[in-house]
Order: structure tokens, then sequence, then C-alpha cells
């Protein structure tokens, strides 16, 4: 209007529009300081969602005191200075919500995680009572066919179960001087750990959809996981006992019952004689096979008795005893009391 503009005439002497833009151009360095001082910036913040926030109101104001500017002067200043500061407003505009978007996806991003984290949380939320009691009801097979039997959907003792099974496998492997071509002992006990439990799981429970069976794939997890505590106390005692009679005692008794277990969860849950007998018949038998694979795959018994029996110096012995019969039959008494005393 022609009060505003009278003030700066009279001032700068009758140059009305460059006075009006020099304000204009002071208001706006006012302005850019206060969008974003990167050196009192605090590093805590995380400039993220809430400063992307302000910067883009902060823009859009600007946009409109411009807009303001522009329709004042707009008798005087020529249109192709009006073009550019329309352009150059719109890049703002775009850098502008650019920033937010940017903002806004790390933000949900954020939230996103936190709140699958609360989806597991259910699963592991149980109390040590509850897993000692599911542990030894793992051992116990119940004949109970007519109704479906109840499965703990937790996740928490399985998992603790394939950690056990780990720690107990690489006990086995360095006992026995288990020799991995390669990777390490502790990928290669992971890696044939979870690979069994989740790839099992994941097969099982394709299965159980193929043949109408009712369980989900967290139940599955579980169940398969709570089977493994039979195969934990079969490998612990025969990785320190090195008797074959008894890690099949072991593998028949222990094995077999949680196995059975599975087995009568998995038929009271299917309908129907072909489908439990494929569904029960891959579980068992690959359950079963596992624990043999784990004991004869890392854990090389029979060379690690020879080997402390004989030292180092079997190779040489062995050259001798063709040619001399008194040192072989010396090296087979020895060799007798040592066997004996080791039973």
């Amino acid at each position: 209007g022609p009060g505003n503009m009278s003030a700066p005439a009279a001032a700068g002497g009758g140059r009305s529009g460059a006075a009006d833009w020099g304000g204009f151009e002071d208001n706006m360095q006012g302005g850019g300081s206060a969008v974003i001082d990167m050196e009192n910036m605090d590093d805590t913040s995380g400039s993220s969602f809430e400063d992307m926030g302000e910067m883009h109101q902060r823009m859009k104001e600007e946009e409109e005191e411009e807009a303001e500017g522009e329709a004042g002067t707009a008798e005087e200043e020529d249109g192709e200075f009006l073009g550019m500061k329309g352009l150059r407003g719109q890049l703002g505009r775009q850098v502008a919500d650019q920033m937010w978007q940017v903002g806004k996806r790390q933000a949900s991003r954020a939230f996103s995680l936190y709140a699958n984290i609360d989806i597991l949380r259910p699963y592991f939320d149980v109390e040590p009572v509850q897993v000692r009691a599911r542990l030894l009801e793992s051992m116990i097979p119940v004949k109970m066919i007519n109704f479906p039997q109840k499965i703990a959907g937790e996740l928490y003792g399985p998992l603790m179960l394939v950690f056990t099974l780990v720690a107990i496998l690489l006990h086995g492997m360095k006992t026995s001087d288990t020799i991995i071509r390669e990777g390490t002992l502790m990928g290669t006990a992971i890696g044939t750990c979870f690979g069994y439990w989740l790839g099992v799981s994941s097969f099982i429970y394709f299965l159980a959809y193929l043949c109408n069976a009712q369980i989900t794939m967290v139940q599955m997890l579980s169940l398969l996981g709570y089977g493994l505590f039979g195969h934990c106390i079969t490998l612990f005692v025969t990785y320190n006992i090195h008797f074959h009679s008894l890690f099949y005692i072991f593998w028949l008794g222990v094995g077999g019952l949680s196995t059975l277990r599975m087995v009568a969860v998995l038929v009271s849950r299917t309908v129907g004689h072909t489908q439990r007998l494929i569904l029960c018949g891959t579980l068992a038998a690959l359950h079963m096979l596992f624990l043999l694979y784990l004991h004869f795959a890392y854990h090389k018994v029979v060379e690690g008795i020879l080997d402390t029996l004989e030292g180092p110096n079997m190779p040489p012995f062995q050259r001798v005893a063709r040619d001399i019969p008194v040192v072989s039959n010396a090296v087979l008494n020895t060799t007798a009391k040592a066997v004996a005393l080791t039973l």
C-alpha cells in the first residue's frame, strides 16, 4: 500500500522498491539462520523428524512472506525478476518437501522396527517354571488322539535348547579333534543346529499344510525345539562316555521318547491315516537320523581312543610289527591292558 511505501521512500531517497526488498532480504537472512544452525545443533537430538517438520513449516511461512512482498512491488518490478523469484521459491519448496519425506521415512522405519519387536515379545514372555515343566513334558508321550493336544506357542525354551545343542556340539568337536574343511567350528555348529531347527520346522509345516493338520508355524518351531531336549541329553552323555552300546540305548530311549512325544502331538492334530503316516513318519525319520548324524559326523570316537592309547608313535610301531613279532606281541599286550583299564 502507499502507507508502508512512503517511509522507506523518505529514508532511502526515492528508492522505494530497493529499500523494500532490502528489508525483506534482511528478514530472509534472519530466517535463514533460524532454519538450521549447524554449529549450535545438538548431536544427541538425532536431527530427524521434529527438525525437519519445523524446517518445513518455516519454509512455508517464508514463501507466504515472499508472495506478499511480490504482491506489494508487482507494479515496479519487471516480469523477468518475478520469474526468477518464483523459480527460487519452487526449488526451495521441492528441497523442503524432499527433506520432509526423508525424515518421515526414517521415523516410520524406526517405528516399524519397535512395532516388530513388540510383535515378538509374547513368544518370549515365559516363566522359568513353565520352561522346566515343558522340558519334562517333551520327554513324555501322551496317547490322546481324540482331540488336539495343546502346544505352547513359545520360542524361549526352543531357542535356548538350540543354543545348548550348539555348545554340546562344539564340545564334541573339540574333544575329538574334528577337522572342518571350510568355515569354523562355531559357524558349523550354529549352522547345523539352526539349519535343522528352522529347515525341518518349515518342511514339516509345509507337509502339515498339505495334510490339513491344525498347527501354526510358531507351534511347529516350539514343538521341534523342545524335541531337541532328548538330543541334548543323549549327545552330552555320549560325547563324554565313549560306549557305542550306551549311545544306541540313549538314541532309542531318550531320542525315541522325544520323537514319540512330537509324533503323538501331530497325530492328535491330523485327520486321516495316510496323512498321519506321511507326516509323522517323515518327522520321526528326520529327528532320529539327525541325532545319528550329530553323533557320527562330529565325534570321531575310535580315532580319539587309539590316539590316547598309542600316542603319536602309532605308525612306526605298525611298520616294525610286520618284521619283529616280539615287538608286536608286546604292543598288543599293552593295548589290551590299556583297553581293559579304560573299560
